[in-house]
């Protein structure tokens, strides 16, 4: 999820204070008239409405001519990707409503240069697509690294799932395996607490000071499955623990493990969101992770949505190494909160655009510069990554887009913004021959989770797909590329 260096688009600015006209910093892209953009919230409303869904209007295409304003909050979330790679490694094919191409995309490495500060650098390039008048438009945003020895304490509750479905292998034994290791990983200046929860809940440790370390291991060797899978209670208590134990100098968080299969107590999702909003306000963020291979997917992310965190899903003791042991020790703090991006495009250069997933992360312009609109929450050395399908006017040249980044400070809540634009001479002139190598990944990511989606692979099929991979996992030497094209390879065996 990290990544550093970039290539095409102009380079994006350091953090700046935002203005309290709401102008742009940088190079000034086309705004919207108020006009426009009521008429683009009316259109949004409407396709809404008649689709009888939410959120999925960036499934296709919106006009510039009546809405050339694209406003997303931040995810960073990979637990998609995750569910996805054990469905079709086990033969099965994933559920269309569990995927989403952000968090594949997300899933991979980047190349985006670092920031020298504690806001993020914004970058933008894009390829032609063949045969199209259309091209693939890549925002990237990357914030800075942060060693686990520089990072500020934290107050860690884990809430563990203890429930019978947590007997499977590679659910409970998994998570003891990693909490282990990860608190042989943790600062002296760190405290964890535990709670279990199946049928009701029960804090096995109270905050606890790592010197005491010993203990927090016998707490963690005290989860033993039984009963049904009471999660409210479970969030309730987790979150009652850290509100009790709470630090302003450190960072607070709350760590769901669990399969999210919910069975006892209050099962209805908005009530159980309702409660981890209410706790997010106070600055104690959530990070929900994944295990099982029956998984509540859905509700592990909304969880993570509304608790001003993210989602990932482990499904192997390699995959449970790298996110408690490599990933989060050094990023357990933040660098932003109510991360945001906006991106405006020329509608004398772009004819129309796709955003590709967010589907339930999109926002209206105006909530853009409301600061008190939820958004995305950012750690260090952190990339994310967006991607659109613009279609461009024939001959038309000039400036494509610009893209702006609006977060506040994880303890002052000041706002500010970076931004960066793209011209059509910025342009590669062919996705698979002239496009940095990670773009071309991002778009085979992207495009493969369509496919698995609704069978259209952003006009892709998948011998294309199977092909550029195979040829990327070549050119990558990278570990996870070769993973995606053999993914690739084994849903045409499945499908």
């Amino acid at each position: 999820m990290a990544g550093c260096g970039g290539a095409g688009g102009s380079a994006g600015h350091s953090a700046e204070r935002a203005p309290a006209s709401g102008e742009h910093h940088g190079q000034p892209a086309p705004r919207a008239s108020a006009s426009q953009e009521q008429d683009a919230r009316q259109k949004d409303e409407t396709e809404t409405e008649s689709s009888g869904e939410t959120d999925r209007e960036t499934d296709t295409e919106t006009d510039t001519e009546t809405a050339q304003i694209s406003t997303f909050a931040l995810d960073v979330d990979t637990a998609s990707y995750g569910y996805a790679r054990r469905s079709l490694q086990e033969g099965r094919w994933p559920a269309p409503a569990e995927v989403r191409p952000e968090e594949f995309v997300n899933a991979f490495r980047q190349d985006y240069r670092q920031p020298s500060d504690d806001g993020f650098a914004v970058h933008a390039d894009g390829a032609r697509l063949p045969g199209r008048d259309q091209a693939v438009l890549r925002v990237g945003l990357q914030t800075r690294e942060s060693s686990a020895a520089a990072r500020r304490p934290a107050n860690l509750t884990f809430v563990v799932d203890v429930s019978g479905s947590m007997a499977e292998p590679g659910r409970l034994d998994l998570v003891k395996q990693a909490l282990h290791r990860l608190l042989d990983q943790l600062a002296p200046g760190d405290q964890v607490s535990i709670v279990a929860f199946s049928d009701d809940a029960r804090l096995l440790a109270s905050m606890t000071p790592l010197a005491a370390r010993d203990e927090l291991h016998s707490a963690v060797d005290e989860l033993t499955v039984s009963g049904g899978t009471d999660l409210e209670s479970g969030i309730v208590a987790g979150y009652q623990e850290a509100a009790r134990a709470y630090r302003p100098a450190a960072t607070n968080r709350v760590i769901l493990l669990s399969d999210g299969l919910a069975n006892q107590g209050e099962t209805a999702w908005q009530a159980i969101l309702d409660r981890v909003k209410e706790h997010a306000a106070r600055k104690i963020a959530l990070l929900t992770v994944g295990v099982g291979r029956e998984y509540g997917d859905e509700l592990m992310e909304q969880l993570a949505d509304n608790g001003d965190g993210a989602a990932v899903y482990v499904s192997s003791a390699e995959e449970a190494e790298n996110v408690f042991v490599t990933r989060l020790p050094a990023t357990i703090e933040l660098r932003a909160r109510d991360a945001k991006a906006q991106v405006v495009f020329n509608p004398s250069v772009v004819e129309s655009y796709r955003l590709v997933g967010y589907d339930n992360r999109t926002m209206s312009a105006e909530e853009f510069r409301d600061d008190g609109r939820d958004g995305g929450e950012i750690g260090p050395g952190h990339s994310v990554t967006a991607l659109y399908l613009v279609r461009l006017k024939p001959g038309a040249s000039g400036q494509l887009a610009q893209a702006t980044v609006r977060w506040q400070d994880p303890d002052t809540r000041a706002a500010a913004e970076a931004s960066a634009s793209i011209g059509s001479g910025d342009l590669a002139g062919s996705v698979w021959e002239k496009a940095p190598l990670r773009l071309q990944v991002d778009l085979v990511a992207a495009a493969f989770a369509g496919y698995l989606r609704d069978r259209e692979g952003l006009g892709f099929d998948l011998p294309t797909l199977r092909e550029h991979a195979a040829r990327l996992a070549r050119e990558a030497e990278d570990p996870m590329v070769t993973e995606l094209a053999d993914l690739i390879v084994k849903a045409g065996a499945v499908g």
